[in-house]
């Protein structure tokens, strides 16, 4: 979700520090070695996130060293695509619909990793170009020790209290930053109310951020009183951060509301690794890693054969209790995203 969220100035060249090791030209040359572009809110802020777990038991099960690129889902396609005659990354893993969007720019090629057949239908390509590996859903978090009457709707982070206490990541540069729209868009009932809501909005918003991952620290310090993000991450990150607290904006009136924002991952077109790409999707998918999914990474498991029983999964069920969960339509999104991102920037003038 996960990431997603994207600002837009953002030096993509920045993102390359990010990494479980550096990514480079080496990378290539090395047949040990898999690169994985992925939207941010799976690697643990202390090294104890799903990702951590996955990726160091991959590496000591198969040899194959993971490098790991991380930033929004919109930034991670955007760098695919300019590698495109290059390639560089084997997995792209990122939140919808910009797994979606990279399919259409033919950046992912058609594997079904071990275990896709246990994935539900809405969670992989017909085509079998991606595939979701931890399912998830969109959410806010607050601060919970400041906000003694805390917000439940969208119309009261319009109070002039949480003036330059809210923010949300950039919508088409982030995956969480996109649900923003898309959940306004169906809990407002269309392009025009949802607009005309972010523009209200806006005079209590601080300002765009490139990453969602980064919102939920000032939130817990009390530097920011409410941000997006998304179930899986933010209930990992409430492990540290004891402030937080998830939340899913309801409308006046109206039922608190949330949808499927899951990590998709898909095998890269001319991957250089493309082997061990597939080696790591299956890894991703096999029982263990989705048992890791709620008990280490706090997220929802993409198999439904998998009955999560641990701790972690009985409070993320309780978590979603009494919320209502909708299917956006992500092939009309897809088509319409960049007239929804433009909509948005006019609106908010960003």
């Amino acid at each position: 979700m996960r990431k997603p969220a994207r600002a837009l100035a953002l030096s993509l060249a920045a993102l390359a520090p990010v990494t479980l090791s550096a990514c480079g030209s080496s990378a290539a040359s090395d047949d040990k070695s898999v690169t994985v572009y992925s939207a941010d809110g799976l690697k643990g802020e202390n090294g104890n996130g799903w990702y951590d777990k996955v990726f160091e038991d991959f590496e000591k099960k198969t040899g194959i060293k993971v490098q790991y690129v991380e930033g929004g889902s919109g930034e991670m396609v955007q760098r695919a695509a300019r590698e495109k005659a290059n390639t560089q990354a084997d997995v792209l893993v990122t939140l919808p619909p910009f797994i979606q969007q990279a399919d259409d720019k033919g950046l992912l090629t058609a594997y079904e990793p071990k275990g896709a057949d246990q994935v539900d239908g809405a969670g992989r390509a017909p085509d079998g170009t991606w595939t979701s590996v931890v399912n998830n859903y969109f959410g806010f978090v607050r601060n919970k020790k400041e906000l003694k009457d805390p917000p439940t709707t969208w119309e009261d982070l319009l109070d002039p209290g949480f003036k330059e206490k809210v923010q949300y990541s950039t919508p088409g540069v982030a995956g969480d930053g996109t649900a923003v729209l898309i959940k306004a868009l169906h809990d407002f009932g269309g392009r025009e109310p949802a607009m005309a809501y972010l523009k209200k909005l806006q005079t209590n918003n601080v300002g765009p951020s490139a990453s969602t991952g980064k919102l939920a620290p000032k939130v817990d310090k009390g530097e920011l009183l409410v941000a997006n993000g998304d179930v899986q991450m933010n209930f990992a990150q409430s492990k540290d951060m004891p402030n937080l607290a998830i939340w899913f904006p309801a409308r006046e009136g109206g039922r608190p509301t949330t949808f499927a924002l899951p990590y998709a991952a898909g095998l890269v077109a001319d991957a250089p690794h493309s082997e061990n790409g597939r080696k790591l999707l299956d890894f991703l998918l096999s029982e263990q890693a989705q048992r890791d999914v709620s008990a280490v990474g706090g997220g929802f498991a993409a198999r439904k054969d998998i009955q999560a029983t641990d701790a972690n999964a009985v409070e993320l069920a309780a978590l979603m209790e009494g919320v209502e969960v909708f299917e956006p339509n992500w092939t009309e999104i897809g088509d319409q995203l960049d007239s929804y991102i433009d909509a948005w920037k006019s609106a908010t003038g960003s």
